[in-house]
């Protein structure tokens, strides 16, 4: 554990803002805090955890965006975060099957088991004659992961970068190195399996969750790793309570630890002399009051769009050249429903994806990512369940309708036709329903046009390709899944992670 392990209070007095308590810049102050430094964390929302907080109606506890959990089991990325601040990591356990897939016209799912055995004998009932691919993707799995396990610093932006990258090699690791450049397609042509319809659409749909983009685009070793951290010794999990607890026992390190937080309070500026970084000047939401709060650090916490509006005419021409020219990144529609039980089908998994068309296109509500809630776990009344279903949507054409409204009520009506396919959906069954939009996310979040899930881990920008945490104004750090390794609460923890030990190198 080469950051968290070499953290000590050996360093000079240091003011930091954090701008954004999503669960990036909340694990960052976090740490910061309990090393000594003053640290100031702001947000414009009401609550903190961003796109993994969660908002309550009728007894019911909705997980706004994130639903799922990975590395909180022994050495996992939560756990040494917890484990470095004195803290019990929550309570949760493990989602098996992590996922559920059902294909067009299919009433059995393809299921991801947690187990690897029963995991294989799946996939070789589903997809005969692709094992050697799946071993092969759980070769670079294994070496990917140990390289990671190390804590190198990607992309290196620094002499103190690269040597900590090179301690991170060993010789395992390098028969990553021939597939830097290769996607998941590349891997299914080199296998002969490119001609699988039903393989390259499992992988198209669950890559699509996890990085953005289909197998055509998708970076293989991202995907190495996306497609393998399901299985144990890792493992997704199901936080007992909610999403909302992660955040919450982040923001009690804080407090406990000398650190402020202020919620409704949105950054305007990042102010720059030099070439460095001198604070931000924040707006209370409640009461536009603007004040200027200096720091030695600041650490945003926003996608790398915002993180261009924020630094106005300051933004480095070729880092703004080249935000500019990034693939438009997604935005979601989220149904929520709360029900009656019994609109639950039984043995019914926690997470679920359907597709529903193979000839039309992945999202716009022609595929959904379902979590449903399990008997006792906190976010229902006893005899009731949520379900959350999510579709990718672009979020251009949320901005630009007409009539905002009537395409919200569209979409939602066929998410509840595509549900009730599997659910028993009625309006004895149903007893909430609400939707979000990416207008809803940009309101709620601030995030740029409401997206999700950071950038398309595409070979571009995947890596030593991406953006990294130090960014070219000194001091100016960003984390979030705009950087390495990318989205969900563990890509945005290991990214605060890194730019913590580059701060107190």
């Amino acid at each position: 554990m080469p950051f968290l392990s070499g953290l000590n209070k050996s360093h000079p007095p240091s003011r930091i803002v954090v701008i954004g308590a999503g669960i990036g810049g909340l694990t960052a102050a976090a740490l910061l805090a309990h090393q000594g430094y003053s640290v100031l964390i702001a947000d414009q929302a009401w609550v903190p955890g961003g796109c993994a907080s969660t908002f309550k109606r009728r007894g019911f506890t909705f997980d706004v965006g994130a639903t799922q959990v990975a590395g909180l089991e022994p050495g996992g990325i939560h756990h040494r975060i917890f484990e470095a601040l004195d803290m019990d990591p929550p309570e949760a356990t493990f989602c098996d099957p992590a996922c559920a897939v059902l294909l067009p016209g299919e009433t059995q799912p393809i299921r991801v088991w947690r187990d690897p055995e029963r995991w294989r004998q799946e996939r070789q009932k589903q997809f005969p004659g692709s094992e050697p691919f799946w071993q092969f993707l759980n070769q670079l799995f294994e070496a990917s992961w140990a390289f990671q396990s190390r804590d190198p610093v990607i992309p290196p932006r620094s002499i103190e970068d690269i040597w900590q990258t090179t301690k991170a090699l060993r010789p395992r690791t390098l028969i990553t190195v021939p597939h830097i450049f290769s996607t998941v397609g590349d891997a299914l042509r080199a296998y002969g399996l490119e001609g699988d319809h039903r393989l390259k659409t499992f992988l198209d749909l669950q890559l699509k969750l996890y990085s953005q983009v289909g197998a055509d685009e998708t970076a293989l070793l991202y995907a190495a790793t996306a497609l393998g951290v399901s299985q144990s010794p890792q493992g997704l999990f199901h936080l007992q309570g909610s999403m909302q607890v992660l955040s919450d026992r982040l923001v009690t390190a804080i407090k406990r630890d000398g650190g402020s937080l202020r919620m409704r309070h949105r950054a305007k500026t990042i102010h720059v002399k030099n070439g460095k970084t001198t604070g931000v000047t924040l707006e209370n939401l409640k009461t536009g009051e603007l004040t200027v709060e200096a720091a030695d650090h600041v650490i945003a916490n926003v996608t790398v769009q915002n993180l261009m509006d924020l630094l106005g005419d300051h933004a480095p021409t070729g880092y703004q050249r080249r935000v500019d020219k990034l693939p438009q990144s997604s935005g979601a529609f989220v149904i929520y429903l709360g029900v009656d039980a019994a609109a639950i089908p039984a043995d019914c998994p926690p997470h679920l994806q359907f597709l529903y068309d193979y000839d039309a296109p992945i999202g716009e509500n022609n595929s959904l990512f379902v979590s449903v809630s399990q008997p006792q776990d906190g976010r229902a009344p006893e005899g009731k369940a949520t379900i959350i279903a999510s579709s990718f949507t672009d979020p251009n054409l949320w901005s630009r309708t007409e009539d905002y409204e009537q395409l919200k009520k569209t979409y939602a009506e066929t998410a509840i036709a595509r549900l009730s396919q599997y659910f028993d959906l009625n309006p004895h069954t149903i007893l909430h329903q609400e939707a979000a939009t990416p207008r809803t996310f940009e309101r709620f979040t601030d995030r740029s046009l409401g997206i999700v899930g950071g950038i398309g881990q595409r070979i571009n920008t995947f890596g030593p390709f991406g953006f990294a945490n130090r960014t070219p104004i000194q001091n100016l750090w960003l984390v979030g899944d705009s950087t390495h390794p990318g989205e969900g609460t563990a890509g945005v923890s290991y990214s605060a992670l890194t730019a913590v030990g580059q701060i107190m190198t």
